[in-house]
């Protein structure tokens, strides 16, 4: 984006989600385009990249993707939030069924696509995960989340163990498709891992040809066929005897 006569590229992100190896890439390739974040609720995101308030945002699907293009990147783990004392932090990992008669707490911005979600109800939903962290601090249930999020809200007494057979959140940069400025493009390789030398996913151009590789020359035949010899060359002579 353009900020008068400076260029500032405005990069947002749910939580959970840590941009800083992409930013520094970017500072170090860009240092005369300043990048800017924010982080925004999950269920915000799309809003803010369809109203022009970011250039690119890192988003967690699934996501209405009318007028945006979409990289996914990674699958993150679900894991499950439990106090320290459960009996669920003496395992390794749980499956759903392991938590069938626990109460698990269902945040409103949860991001996780459940076809059945596993345990009892908890008695109230949430508004936001952070909130969702207290009640699990306080005894009220258990909290499915991915795993970033777990340790974004880490707590001295709080652990979480992987859930083997749950759902999983996947990461993914977006943009709108209309606004895939040369800037955005930048960001896309830089996500992608290209080089700074590489192209931006255009054409690229043909790569200059190698010169011919200069062949040995083979020594001139004379008229009976054989190959000539060097005039420098020593003969042998006859040994004698």
């Amino acid at each position: 984006m353009t900020d008068g006569e400076t260029k500032v590229f405005r990069l947002a992100y749910v939580p959970g989600v840590t941009p800083a190896k992409w930013v520094n890439i970017w500072s170090e390739r860009m240092p005369d385009v300043p990048i800017t974040l924010a982080t925004v609720a999950a269920a915000e995101a799309v809003g803010l990249l369809r109203d022009g308030g970011a250039d690119a945002g890192f988003v967690r699907l699934p996501v209405d993707r009318d007028g945006l293009s979409v990289i996914p990147l990674y699958v993150e783990t679900t894991v499950v939030v439990v106090p320290k004392d459960h009996a669920v932090a003496a395992v390794d990992e749980v499956s759903a069924a392991d938590l069938a008669d626990e109460e698990v707490l269902h945040p409103l911005d949860d991001t996780i696509e459940w076809t059945v979600r596993p345990g009892l109800p908890a008695f109230t939903r949430p508004a936001t995960t952070a909130e969702a962290i207290e009640l699990v601090a306080a005894g009220a249930g258990l909290l499915l989340v991915p795993q970033s999020l777990a340790r974004l809200h880490h707590r001295r007494d709080l652990t979480y163990r992987p859930v083997s057979d749950a759902p999983q959140s996947q990461v993914a940069l977006a943009w709108p498709t209309d606004a895939t400025t040369d800037l955005v493009e930048d960001f896309i390789g830089i996500v992608r891992g290209r080089t700074v030398n590489s192209s931006r996913g255009r054409t690229p151009a043909s790569p200059a040809e190698k010169p011919a590789q200069r062949q040995p020359q083979k020594p001139a035949k004379n008229r009976s066929g054989r190959r000539a010899v060097a005039a420098d060359r020593k003969r042998k002579g006859h040994r004698p005897r």
